[in-house]
């Protein structure tokens, strides 16, 4: 866990108390250990050197980005992952390697292909048989592309966040032909070159089978094919602990596992290992990551419930109401037993706009308070939105003791700046 009490009693991260960062800053703000964030990326790094494998680690963009992640990125020696404009203009406005750079997406638009090919991006990620035939018109040199094959592999996860089975808007089928077809076209293109075979099943999944089956898969399809490849990236979607009882994928140990499995599987096949791709996201950012609420209106419910509202909700934090994602909550401002159970709502218009529910907070809990909510360094501040108007929350890193400001708040002004009067 990133946070911790201090003897004063108040909740804190890497030494910074939290209250005092929600009484300077203001809330709802989202807080990130540096160090963490960094620690992760090493992690990974550690794993794959031991296994003697070439790798290659991006950083899924979609999870949390801005500027300052993306310098961060670079500086730990990830590649980077995007899937539209915008994150690619981020990217480069943050003077990431474009070289360094791949292109995601079941429907890249043709500006968005056009965009990336004059930024000389590293490779596309081709998802569809159309995509192969849009690259190739607008592309005036050799272009690398890495076909997106589905494996046919359903990973034990919610169903929105499965994306390696046969029925998904995503990948190719081996099973069906697609996947050879596109591997087919890409070789009578006139300017795309092969570079390799991705696949992605699906995000928050613990263990390491899904991974294994789904590379023993592939390697055997590229061999019964007679496809030699440079790169076999196996995608994200490690898990990370949300509550009790999640278990985060497990770095060392399920990197081993994997790159043992593939190299066993090579050697039986009787082929040359291929360099080995991964791109986690949410589990470089998600527990780093923490979001301070200030307490509102408390309503109870005689026998039926109590609630606790915060001044943010699904604007900010919308994965509870999309996926029914759990979450732990801490009082930031006391360390006191938690003893009641109550459902914990943000302030926007919706019946559905709740937190967590039968949250375990302190009894004592009032209007002021402080709480935080843990995990949420992935798939929060890069899903928000302005519904009900509502604005963006500041992001800041902590690191040595000291707070910096990645991403202001979005002020009321920002909210009309595009409309026209």
């Amino acid at each position: 866990m990133t946070v911790k009490y201090n003897q004063n009693g108040e909740l804190t991260m890497d030494g910074i108390s939290l209250k005092t960062i929600a009484q300077s800053f203001g809330t709802p703000t989202i807080v990130y250990d540096e160090l963490q964030i960094r620690e992760q990326m090493r992690r990974y790094h550690r794993a794959f050197k031991d296994s003697g494998l070439k790798y290659n680690i991006s950083y899924a963009s979609k999870a949390f980005t801005c500027l300052q992640m993306v310098k961060l990125v670079a500086e730990e020696d990830l590649q980077l992952d995007v899937v539209s404009e915008g994150e690619l203009y981020t990217a480069l406005e943050a003077g990431f390697e474009p070289s360094r750079i791949h292109f995601h997406g079941n429907n890249k638009t043709k500006h968005e292909i056009r965009y990336a090919l004059e930024n000389n991006i590293g490779y596309f990620v081709i998802d569809s048989l159309e995509e192969i035939e849009l690259i190739d018109r607008y592309a005036n040199d050799t272009v690398q592309v890495v076909l997106r094959v589905n494996p046919g592999v359903e990973a034990h996860t919610h169903e929105f966040i499965q994306t390696g089975q046969e029925d998904s808007k995503f990948g190719l089928s081996i099973q069906y032909g697609l996947a050879i077809k596109a591997i087919n076209k890409v070789q009578q293109s006139k300017y795309l070159k092969l570079k390799g075979v991705h696949c992605h099943i699906g995000s928050q999944i613990e263990g390491t089978e899904a991974f294994i089956e789904t590379a023993k898969i592939v390697l055997r399809w590229l061999k019964e094919q007679d496809i030699q490849v440079e790169l076999l990236n196996l995608g994200g979607g490690f898990g990370i602990k949300y509550v009790e009882g999640d278990e985060s994928f497990p770095i060392e140990s399920g990197i081993k596992d994997i790159t043992d499995a593939i190299k066993s599987e090579i050697k039986v096949l009787g082929i040359d290992a291929p360099e080995i791709g991964i791109e986690p996201g949410r589990s470089i950012v998600g527990e780093a990551g923490v979001t301070l609420y200030e307490v509102g209106t408390i309503k109870e419910i005689p026998e039926i419930n109590k609630y606790v509202s915060i001044d943010g909700g699904m604007s900010d934090h919308i994965r509870t109401a999309l996926y029914d994602a759990k979450y732990q909550a801490l009082l930031v401002n006391r360390n006191e037993e938690a003893d009641d159970s109550v459902t914990i709502a943000g302030k926007l218009c919706e019946s559905g706009d709740i937190i967590i529910k039968d949250a375990k907070l302190p009894s004592s809990v009032k209007r002021g308070d402080y709480l935080a909510i843990l995990s949420t360094g992935a798939y929060h501040y890069s899903m928000a939105s302005n519904y009900n108007q509502m604005q963006k929350p500041s992001v800041f890193f902590l690191k040595d003791g000291k707070a910096r400001e990645v991403i202001k708040r979005q002020s009321l002004r920002q909210l009309i700046i595009n409309d026209t009067k």
